[in-house]
């Protein structure tokens, strides 16, 4: 599967959009995209409290190497809410290897995915904009409930329920619309598709538990979904590993 960049155009030329961008792989391709859509991209992330700052760093570098118009970090500590994922509270390993298919992992951040497209949907609505983009990913992915088809499809109307301009609007193209345009895309066809765009996959970090110089631990979910996928891809892994 690739990304239909023909019937994807932006609306206009240059129409602001929002980018959740926490600094791995997909949100990388993601904002690679919604340049090469025509967007003009303002890209977003988290210092949520996760167990690393190194992907916001990358997030930087992310943003300035494909050409974000402006990019915001914003501290919003999920730790205060202690409990409930291994990536906010230091009480819970990082899983490395995977757990059963029909349960979700100690990896998933409580309403983490709402709580962004939230303050993604306000910074849009501020600028005059009507696309927000994420990598929610339903195929290669953890088993998250806020990364399936369905749920964009849920966000998308509560954001043309709670917002002036949806409201206001009459008209299917003057309305909010979530993008996610790698969701049913393997990690394979996302590696190709941002590497097709121009993405240095190297200046990106997706470890769940990288060190502060940014090196992978190459042993959790997050690491082996990206090394296989480099492998799929037939693509060398220009990761950087600890070990």
């Amino acid at each position: 599967m690739s990304v239909d960049f023909q019937s994807m155009h932006a609306r206009q030329p240059n129409a602001p959009a929002v980018v959740l961008l926490s600094g791995g792989l997909d949100s990388a391709t993601v904002l690679a995209i919604a340049k090469k859509l025509g967007y003009a991209p303002y890209a977003l992330s988290f210092r949520y409290g996760q167990r690393h700052s190194s992907e916001l760093d990358a997030a930087v570098r992310v943003a300035r190497s494909i050409g974000a118009v402006r990019h915001e970090i914003i501290d919003l500590d999920l730790r205060r809410f202690v409990g409930g994922s291994a990536l906010t509270d230091d009480a819970y390993a990082v899983p490395t290897s995977p757990g059963p298919q029909d349960e979700i992992p100690i990896t998933y951040v409580p309403a983490r995915n709402t709580i962004m497209l939230s303050v993604a949907l306000g910074w849009a609505e501020a600028l005059g904009g009507l696309d927000i983009f994420f990598g929610a990913n339903a195929v290669d992915y953890s088993g998250y409930p806020d990364c399936r088809p369905d749920y964009v499809k849920s966000f998308e109307a509560t954001a043309n329920l709670a917002t002036k301009v949806g409201v206001e609007s009459h008209e299917e193209s003057t309305r909010f619309r979530v993008h996610a345009p790698i969701i049913k895309m393997s990690k394979a066809e996302i590696i190709k598709t941002g590497i097709e765009l121009g993405v240095d996959f190297s200046q990106t970090v997706s470890c769940y538990q990288a060190n502060s110089e940014g090196l992978a631990c190459g042993q959790c979910e997050s690491c082996r979904l990206r090394r296989e996928g480099f492998k799929s891809a037939g693509i060398s892994d220009p990761t950087h590993y600890a070990k």
